[in-house]
């Protein structure tokens, strides 16, 4: 059975900006590193990985999720510069006019259109990959999703099964989120527990099942109401809305005159030739 393809738009995104030349413009005079990167990646995974269909996730930046309205530090101190805010408007009109699925709304973040789709596809007796450079994403692995994480230097992406997650955090894939209460993301500025880090979270977990267990054990009486929240934020939101996700045929031409209109030549003429191959 062919997988649904889940990308963490934001997560390559990023990685694309910052990793090809900033020489890559647009018609317009617009940067067009990132949409260059985006839109190749996607190529590429469609020739790798034969997908029945392909969503595509994106933040929304000028709307608060709820994890910012109930941890106020969340994610604080990230400035975007123009020319990639610039381009990450663009890049869902690039996806749907591949012929893919693009998935953002305000109030959600991209990880819970992740976790909301991996649901839908498991619902239905399928399998997911979901392509990501985010660990969070380990939360979602089981025995009908795999995660696909890029690597330093490029190459081809790692698949993250629930043999990997064990080896990577020393916990069960379900076991993610507590983990990320209990040790901290310095990335999205969660707190953690004072003094506990990765070896510590993972010998709790494996000693008390659940962050829940171990505060109904007393563990961190004082910290416990703190730790309830940083697990919530660090949960995906299964409950995401998505769009249709029928399969799908790409439609390469018109994501070419897409390309060619925004003076993406080099990018253009690879779908092109997509388009009459």
């Amino acid at each position: 059975m062919r997988p649904l393809l889940i990308v963490d738009g934001d997560s390559f995104a990023h990685r694309y900006y910052h990793a090809l030349p900033r020489s890559i413009r647009r018609a317009d005079g617009g940067a067009g590193n990132l949409l260059d990167g985006v839109g190749g990646l996607l190529v590429r995974l469609w020739a790798e990985e034969s997908p029945r269909a392909v969503l595509v996730a994106w933040d929304t930046l000028t709307v608060p999720t709820y994890r910012h309205e109930a941890l106020p530090g969340y994610q604080s101190g990230r400035e975007f510069d123009a020319e990639l805010l610039d381009q990450l408007d663009l890049a869902p009109q690039l996806v749907e006019a591949m012929g893919f699925a693009a998935a953002k709304a305000p109030g959600y973040e991209a990880d819970d259109f992740l976790a909301a789709a991996a649901a839908f596809e498991s619902a239905r007796g399928g399998t997911a990959l979901v392509a990501s450079g985010d660990r969070d994403t380990f939360q979602l692995v089981d025995e009908r999703t795999t995660v696909l994480q890029p690597q330093k230097g490029g190459g081809a992406l790692a698949r993250i099964g629930p043999a990997e997650v064990r080896e990577r955090y020393g916990v069960e894939p379900a076991q993610v989120p507590d983990f990320i209460a209990l040790r901290g993301d310095p990335s999205d500025r969660i707190p953690g527990a004072r003094g506990v880090g990765a070896k510590t979270a993972a010998s709790l977990l494996a000693q008390y099942g659940s962050l829940e267990a171990a505060l109904e054990q007393g563990r961190f009486a004082a910290e416990a109401d703190a730790l309830r929240l940083y697990r919530h934020v660090a949960t995906m939101d299964a409950k995401a809305p998505l769009p249709p996700l029928g399969d799908q045929q790409p439609t390469w031409a018109k994501a070419a005159a897409l390309a060619g209109a925004w003076g993406l030549g080099r990018l253009a003429g690879r779908l092109e030739a997509l388009s009459t191959s």
